[in-house]
């Protein structure tokens, strides 16, 4: 499917979830049959994606940036904090199995703790984890997840990661009304003062045991829902990571390496590869990131877009991110589509191992 057929699909997706449609397919009706066969078969093999319950890591990250520099921090990568008078950065985890870190043992492995470690050592600030994701959840979970976040209005999180989608192809959750469950989760987020990121749907067709014609059909629902994500959330005020395309050819070039031992959910490698594609974006919608990086550039084929082109460009090409840009034009609204580098980030504590460098819940 061009980029242009895709861009419409996922506009329409988009405006039936804002307007109440749901009768939009990611498959046509012809494949529901085969579809529903391979499913079954590709569950067996995979054990439906189940594995031991995730490692927890929430807790305080950067603890010794709080007194690092004699109670003063300095981040080259951006503003300078006083350490003693300012809290840790809140960062919340949500969505899924992916987001919850199912498939490792370990809780530096997760991807929360990846970015809540590399966040801390941008910001040269502790930052303090808390993650809802639920192993399994759908898009209509985001609901639920939202809620206890905002229980608090005194601990509203500085920037949420939402990572959703997988499950919403796998038990063909209607498109819209899964795009229409992500778009009020991100609306409640910003109304309330946090930042979002969105690491949308993962590229279900590179799942190895997978094969055709589910390999193919996954890969377009997968796409389609990743571009019709980002519509939903970048109208609202969020950001969104391209995951699928950025895993998909490393999966497939060492399916060994990037999936757990489940061959369903990633491996450490595969959770580090997202998490260093999500990690630029959370830093910059803090002010974090170079300001030099923000602005386009024309060589990596960086620019303003209409949105919904933006996204489905972003749906099929690696660690893309697509934020709102300007007001609604004669084409509509328009996007910034940016190809950050992957740099070389410094990793404060990787993650909390002892009670003492921090507590779940702490």
């Amino acid at each position: 499917m061009s980029s242009m057929s895709r861009a419409r699909v996922a506009r329409r997706i988009a405006a039936g979830a804002a307007y109440g449609g749901g009768g939009i397919g990611l498959v046509g009706a012809a494949a529901v049959g085969v579809l529903l066969a391979e499913v079954r078969m590709a569950k067996r093999v995979v054990g439906n994606g189940h594995s031991p319950r995730p490692p927890s890591a929430e807790g305080l990250y950067g603890r010794g940036y709080g007194s690092r520099y004699g109670g003063r921090a300095h981040s080259s990568y951006g503003p300078t904090y006083d350490a003693p008078d300012d809290p840790p950065l809140r960062l919340v985890m949500l969505g899924d199995s992916t987001a919850a870190g199912q498939g490792v043992h370990r809780a530096r492995q997760t991807p929360g703790a990846l970015i809540a470690s590399g966040l801390a050592a941008v910001a040269e600030r502790p930052v303090r984890l808390r993650n809802v994701a639920l192993p399994g959840a759908q898009s209509d979970d985001l609901d639920r997840q939202v809620a206890l976040i905002l229980e608090d209005p005194a601990q509203v999180p500085d920037v949420c990661v939402i990572m959703i989608g997988a499950n919403d192809v796998t038990h063909r959750m209607p498109p819209t009304r899964s795009v229409r469950h992500l778009s009020a989760a991100v609306r409640r987020l910003r109304t309330a003062g946090a930042e979002v990121v969105v690491g949308t749907c993962p590229d279900l067709g590179t799942i190895e045991p997978v094969q055709q014609p589910l390999r193919w059909l996954a890969r377009r629902a997968s796409r389609q829902l990743a571009a019709a994500q980002t519509i939903g959330t970048v109208e609202q005020g969020g950001r969104t990571v391209s995951l699928g395309d950025l895993l998909g050819p490393e999966f497939e070039q060492n399916p060994r390496e990037l999936f757990g031992p489940d061959n369903y959910h990633p491996s450490a490698e595969g959770y580090a590869t997202a998490a260093m594609a999500l990690l630029p974006t959370v830093c910059a919608t803090l002010g974090l990131w170079p300001a030099e990086e923000e602005r386009p550039d024309v060589s990596r084929r960086e620019g303003f877009l209409p949105v919904a082109r933006a996204a489905a460009e972003a749906a099929s090409e690696a660690g893309t991110e697509v934020t709102a840009a300007m007001p609604t034009g004669p084409r509509g609204p328009w996007a910034l589509l940016k190809r950050r580098r992957r740099r070389r980030v410094p990793v404060s504590d990787p993650a909390p191992n002892t009670a003492a460098e921090a507590q779940p819940g702490a």
